[in-house]
């Protein structure tokens, strides 16, 4: 197939016939369950798997969950309602600041953040963030912490390993906690969690390893992010949902996906990756995408990188039979 800016253009409708098809089967039918959790952060991803819940196990048998906590976008929940409102499925709101703060994620996170700010402290925000634009330097993947004062002012410091680790690990707290709710409200009801990752955010690793990264059923995980919008806009997806910024809704400070992790805009990234994987000379994609030889092989190689360093996330448990041990 010739490479070309409209590559990854889809058949919206042929797709979903095939997925609501497939989803069902699998739910009913190999999982055995008698219908679908879904949880919803007002994002787009959430929002096209609840659409495709409703179409493919009927809207009576779907749960939205809902699962802010104290750091949480104020729109989430705003905007998770109005999505499950369209697809008409009923919802449940969890607030987990109470889990987490028994699990000291707060704390241990900020334990971290004043060895790097000491005067971080109750009205500061903070967030994590890499070098910009992957395009437009060789900077490998740097952490940097930036926190916001109550009056506004923005500090950023390069993270060491030991900080950032201990962030991180703290945050992801978050996500686990969620999981764990998503399948308490799948098991009293007989129901199978419905995941919401897709081809980006787990292909490259973008998720927490039993968190988000958790569940049953991940009917978009093979779909690029901007195959996941053509999906959202032919299921009508509010448009509120369709034009709001990605973000990882983990940092108080609110972060984009793109400035923490992704470094590229999706349209961007998807058709560089979709290349990488297709093999397509270099020089004909930075000819087709108006770069230069050099922001491809850039790219190409920020993409590799992160495949290789989070492929343990994609790992199941490795387990040991009698018969590979001596006796």
């Amino acid at each position: 197939m010739q490479f070309r800016k409209d590559v990854l253009t889809i058949d919206s409708a042929q797709m979903i016939e095939q997925l609501t098809i497939r989803l069902r089967d699998d739910v009913f039918q190999t999982l055995h369950r008698k219908g679908a959790v879904v949880g919803i952060s007002g994002g787009v991803d959430s929002s096209v798997v609840l659409a495709l819940c409703a179409r493919a196990l009927e809207p009576r048998r779907v749960v939205g969950v809902m699962l802010p906590e104290k750091e949480s976008s104020g729109d989430s929940v705003a905007l998770a309602r109005q999505v499950a409102d369209r697809f008409g499925v009923a919802t449940v709101v969890e607030e987990v600041t109470g889990a987490l703060a028994g699990f000291g994620c707060y704390g241990r996170r900020d334990e971290a953040i004043r060895r790097v700010f000491p005067e971080y402290t109750a009205g500061y925000k903070a967030k994590i963030t890499l070098p910009r634009n992957v395009l437009e330097s060789d900077a490998i993947n740097v952490f940097y912490l930036t926190v916001i004062t109550p009056r506004g002012e923005e500090k950023s410091k390069r993270l060491n390993l030991r900080d950032y680790l201990q962030i991180v690990a703290a945050s992801n707290f978050k996500q686990r906690s969620r999981m764990a709710m998503l399948y308490y409200h799948a098991e009293r009801r007989n129901y199978a969690v419905v995941g919401t990752p897709n081809k980006d955010e787990h292909d490259q690793g973008f998720f927490v390893k039993w968190g988000d990264g958790g569940y049953d059923v991940a009917p978009i995980r093979h779909l690029y992010k901007t195959q996941v919008y053509q999906l959202a806009e032919y299921l009508d997806v509010p448009p509120e949902v369709r034009q709001a910024t990605p973000t990882t809704d983990t940092y108080s400070a609110g972060s984009s996906q793109e400035e923490f992790f992704f470094r590229l805009p999706f349209e961007v990234m998807d058709l560089l990756w979709y290349a990488l994987e297709q093999d397509v000379p270099v020089a004909e994609v930075a000819r087709v995408m108006d770069l230069t030889e050099e922001q491809v092989r850039r790219a190409f190689a920020d993409l590799e990188r992160k495949q290789r360093t989070t492929e343990y996330l994609r790992t199941m448990p490795i387990g040991y039979g009698n018969e590979s041990l001596d006796a």
